[in-house]
């Protein structure tokens, strides 16, 4: 197993890491109480925004999985554009993470405040990671 295909693999799993954290989030963001604050349509909006983002995510992890050497391999343009597009949606998100959300209020504990940590640097590895395996 090569480099690239090592870094897919490990980019998969951690995909479907991730789901967990999102799990987690109506709990903790009291999301049921917060979204009946709005009007029915930007309530449902936001749950269908959530549920195309689930599963994106899950698209991602399942493509990473079974196709771990295609994509590891970068000899086709799907290949290296999968990879692109994955490295630029975590990106993308990561610079969310980092310059727009304040998630500070929310982190009132070591395990949450681990668990946001763990993301940021899950966010990284994915953008690099992927984002060396569509350019290599």
């Amino acid at each position: 197993m090569n480099t690239n295909e090592i870094l897919i693999l490990t980019g998969g799993g951690l995909h479907f890491l991730t789901l967990i954290a999102s799990a987690m989030v109506p709990k903790t963001l009291n999301l049921k109480g917060e979204l009946g604050k709005l009007i029915p349509f930007l309530r449902t909006l936001f749950w269908v925004y959530g549920a195309f983002i689930v599963l994106a995510i899950i698209a991602f992890g399942v493509m990473s999985v079974v196709n771990y050497e295609a994509m590891a391999a970068g000899e086709s343009l799907e290949a290296r554009s999968i990879c692109a597009f994955i490295a630029v949606f975590w990106g993308t998100r990561l610079i969310v993470q980092l310059f727009f959300f304040d998630a500070s209020e929310y982190l009132t504990n070591w395990f949450l405040k681990c668990g946001y940590h763990a993301l940021t640097a899950i966010f990284i590895y994915q953008t690099i990671a992927y984002g060396y395996c569509a350019f290599s």
